[in-house]
């Protein structure tokens, strides 16, 4: 009987995590009716390209008009946007599902994402720790923070891009796994075959049959499909798995092992990732290439002078037209220095100096069913304080561990943090966001759990319960502080004052 409860125990405990998640996510989801924050561009730019196939402009008072019902005031004509499709997209598809003037159908799909994004998070704890403890761990603190809570209410497209690349990620663990068994498997055979020549000088095999990597890369071109970060993710993980198959290559004692795994290896591994991410997002981009309305879709075409000549005078209009949208687009995300209230300098984000407010409504006595002398209604990107100053913390520990017994694990985890913040970091003078953490929080969130498994991993019994102790002590005050928030983050009416007394920071004001 106790095989039995254990086993059920296994998947009943992070099947409740994630009802938990999902609860959170979809409880009156459809509050506020009314585009909120970017919800202005993504949601009107979804329900355009759904209709027309690509992004169309809109006539006079849009959102107003939108917010009351009438979803129908798109034009033929193309609109300039700056992100690729796909995220737009899926968007779309809820609205498409639940109609367009249901607020719960504009948002659905990121709170699929979200829930989606906890499922993920704990399959790959579960691939690293191999406890279900830990993987209810990851998962519940996943689950109960506010930052990914909100990112999972409001329609924008970082929800996409954190699935996905996480997606990618767990694919890269998987390849991980395989990676090093496959080669002691090739030279089992070489000496099989060769016997004393086996120790011969050799660069070692090419591997082809990683299917994982294939879906990697397919993982992280949907990432890019959503928003030109997820190529950090792509490029990041690509040059890892070359890291780490030469460290393989090392440790089963093949000679040259970093010439192979750069001029042997290597090329492999970018054919079998960088190709189907390729074309995984060109192929986001086929309503804009089937139909003839789209911005810049006949640029070319109109304007001959801009036409490709010599070896690339092949390629045909669109292509080309689509490469011109491309680097206009890309001249507008590192020019973007346009002043924003809640604008947040990445150096910053670690510590959640300014959190991003997505939606504020303040009313009065009376007003709105408000029944104390003021009331407040907001949507704040706030995380659990407790979560993400923890987080911070765990990846200064997961530093020295890596400095100091390089595990792999260790080193896995921060190469998330690696591919979704680093590279921010040079964007120091652009307008950027404090929510824009959320592709990364996922790795903080697992780097946690490796503190966590540390901590139980203890031998010695006084030192193991008195962390035991400190770690519930910190789970029961993560989990109220979450429900303490939890209005902050869903839009609920409540005091003012109930709403002042959450702003721990002056700068989250």
């Amino acid at each position: 009987m106790k095989q039995v409860w254990s086993a059920n125990l296994r998947w009943i405990a992070p099947a409740l995590v994630l009802l938990v998640a999902a609860a959170l996510r979809l409880w009156n989801l459809g509050n506020p009716h009314s585009l909120v924050f970017d919800e202005t561009f993504y949601v009107k730019d979804a329900w355009s390209l759904w209709n027309n196939g690509y992004e169309s402009t809109w006539g006079e008072n849009p959102d107003a008009n939108f917010n009351a019902g009438d979803t129908s005031g798109f034009s033929t004509d193309p609109s300039y946007v700056v992100h690729p499709p796909l995220g737009k997209w899926l968007i779309g598809l809820g609205m498409s599902a639940f109609g367009a003037q249901n607020s719960f159908g504009w948002r659905i799909g990121v709170a699929i994402a979200g829930i989606l994004i906890v499922l993920m998070v704990m399959l790959i704890a579960q691939r690293l720790f191999h406890s279900t403890v830990l993987t209810v761990v990851a998962g519940s603190l996943m689950a109960i923070d506010g930052h990914a809570i909100t990112l999972s209410r409001v329609s924008l497209l970082d929800n996409f891009v954190t699935l996905f690349t996480l997606a990618g990620f767990g694919l890269v663990l998987l390849d991980r796994e395989q990676n090093l068994p496959r080669l002691m498997a090739w030279l089992r055979r070489r000496r099989a075959q060769l016997g004393d020549e086996a120790q011969g000088p050799t660069w070692g095999p090419t591997l082809w049959n990683r299917p994982y990597l294939i879906l990697a890369g397919l993982a992280f071109g949907l990432a890019c499909s959503v928003k030109w970060s997820g190529l950090y993710f792509l490029a990041g993980f690509a040059v890892y798995v070359v890291v780490m198959d030469a460290l393989d290559r090392r440790r089963v004692g093949l000679p040259f092992w970093i010439s192979a795994a750069l001029l042997k290896q290597g090329p492999a591994t970018f054919i079998l990732m960088v190709p189907i991410a390729v074309v995984t997002y060109v192929t986001s981009w086929a309503g804009w290439i089937l139909t003839s309305g789209g911005y810049y879709r006949n640029l070319v075409s109109q304007d001959t002078s801009l036409r490709w000549s010599g070896p690339l005078s092949w390629v045909p209009d669109w292509a080309q037209s689509l490469w011109a949208y491309h680097v206009s687009a890309y001249q507008f995300h590192v020019g973007l220095v346009t002043p924003h209230s809640y604008q947040a300098n990445p150096l910053t984000w670690l510590i959640m100096w300014r959190p991003t407010s997505m939606f504020y409504e303040g009313v009065n006595n009376g007003e709105a069913g408000c029944t104390f002398d003021s009331c407040a209604s907001a949507i704040t990107a706030i995380a659990n304080p407790l979560i993400w100053w923890g987080g911070s913390a765990a990846l200064g520990y997961l530093l020295y561990r890596l400095v100091r017994y390089r595990e792999w694990k260790v080193g896995f985890i921060l190469m998330g943090i690696v591919a979704g913040y680093v590279p921010w970091l040079m964007y120091l003078n652009r307008t950027v966001f404090q929510f824009y953490g959320i592709v990364y929080e996922p790795y903080m969130i697992l780097a946690i759990t490796f503190v966590v498994s540390v901590i139980l991993a203890i031998k010695d019994d006084y030192k193991r319960n008195t962390g035991i102790a400190i770690l519930t002590v910190f789970g029961i005050l993560t989990v109220l502080v979450s429900i303490f928030f939890y209005p902050l983050w869903s839009g609920m009416q409540i005091p003012y004052w109930y709403w002042h007394i959450h702003m721990w920071m002056p700068s989250w004001i």
